[in-house]
């Protein structure tokens, strides 16, 4: 996990710095350099004019309908993503038993709790790294989307509902619900699996009020685009762990 984990910071570390060489300031057009731009952000963005002219040129239905659209693409990986931690997660108790059974940090005995690790993996079918290759796939056309919605011009001069999808939310209404829908993803992502995690814990508060505090200052296209994607994870979350999560409400209702 630990590794699973590294990995993946790694990899959001790449991003960050492939987004500050990619000139995340300057609008995107076809004229843009760099690998980023040509093939992520560009495309994305002209998915998101194309998807936003079907609806007469209004770009928050646009950016609605694209982000859906997007997040249905990847549902499949992100659903991998979930069973394979589910699975992680049954796997622990056996895991941390092995751990106590193999406790000496000697060579000989740590090389034995690998091989006994990697067999129980086998044994209930579960590759280490299944979930997290799917996240290395989904990371860069979320956050591409994010920098394709920041960069393209013609979001920048609409307005949609009550806000200008250039400007911030003058009534913080968006940047509220980016943070509300954020806890809720998280929290019901977490319900039964992580709560013992205090890691986990303290990202389910963190989290929540790091996307006010961007929101707030970003332009309000981007809040849409975090509410819309945390809808999204809640629906898929409740697919995935609908019945588990009622069997649990179950059992916790007849021991009452």
């Amino acid at each position: 996990m630990k590794k699973k984990m590294g990995l993946l910071m790694a990899f959001a570390g790449m991003l960050v710095l492939l987004s500050g060489c990619g000139q995340t300031n300057e609008p995107i057009n076809a004229e843009s350099t760099g690998f980023w731009n040509q093939f992520i952000v560009y495309p994305l963005s002209q998915f998101i004019t194309w998807v936003s002219n079907l609806f007469g040129g209004n770009y928050g239905i646009g950016i609605i309908v694209a982000t859906l659209i997007v997040r249905f693409a990847i549902m499949p990986l992100m659903l991998k993503q979930i069973k394979s931690t589910k699975a992680m997660q049954a796997m622990q108790p056996e895991i941390k038993e092995l751990q106590k059974k193999y406790s000496s940090k000697d060579q000989a005995t740590q090389q034995k709790l690998q091989q006994e690790t990697m067999a129980l993996y086998k044994k209930y079918g579960v590759n280490p790294m299944a979930g997290c290759f799917p996240m290395l796939i989904q990371m860069p056309v979320l956050f591409g989307f994010w920098q394709a919605i920041m960069r393209t011009p013609a979001i920048a001069e609409q307005s949609f509902l009550w806000f200008e999808l250039g400007e911030q939310d003058p009534f913080f209404i968006l940047p509220i619900t980016a943070a509300i829908t954020t806890f809720l993803s998280q929290k019901i992502s977490m319900a039964g699996n992580s709560s013992d995690n205090p890691q986990m814990k303290m990202m389910l508060y963190i989290m929540p009020v790091m996307i006010l505090m961007g929101a707030v200052s970003l332009p309000a296209a981007l809040p849409m685009y975090w509410i819309i994607g945390n809808l999204f994870t809640i629906f898929q979350t409740m697919i995935v762990r609908g019945p588990e999560m009622r069997e649990a409400a179950k059992a916790r209702g007849e021991k009452k």
